[in-house]
């Protein structure tokens, strides 16, 4: 399954250039990280939004999401943006610095 590259690369424009990023290849998809830790990633056209477990119901509340759930068992703290949630550009930069500030509170590997 591939993933949107048009999205990766809005995504990719509001990372490039904060200390410790780096992309990787993942679920699929295309993973960003930060210190090694997932801030973000697209999987098909969906951005994965890793909110950490604090900010989990928060985020699910909010229009266009949903848990991540790619084995039938959903992973705690991380969220799916669906197309509505991200289209426009100040949306997309809230739910990437959503995964970037939880990024960053994590310890780096």
């Amino acid at each position: 399954m591939g993933y949107d590259k048009g999205l990766a690369q809005r995504v990719r424009e509001e990372m490039e250039g904060l200390t410790g990023y780096e992309e990787k290849q993942m679920f699929g998809g295309i993973g960003f990280l930060l210190n090694g830790n997932m801030a973000c990633g697209v999987h098909s056209g969906d951005l994965i939004v890793r909110v950490g477990q604090e900010q989990y119901e928060s985020a699910l509340a909010k229009p266009h999401t949903k848990k991540f759930d790619l084995t039938g068992r959903p992973m705690t703290g991380w969220i799916v943006v669906n197309a509505k949630g991200y289209t426009r550009d100040q949306d997309l930069k809230y739910w990437v610095q959503r995964g970037v500030e939880h990024a960053l509170s994590l310890p780096g590997k």
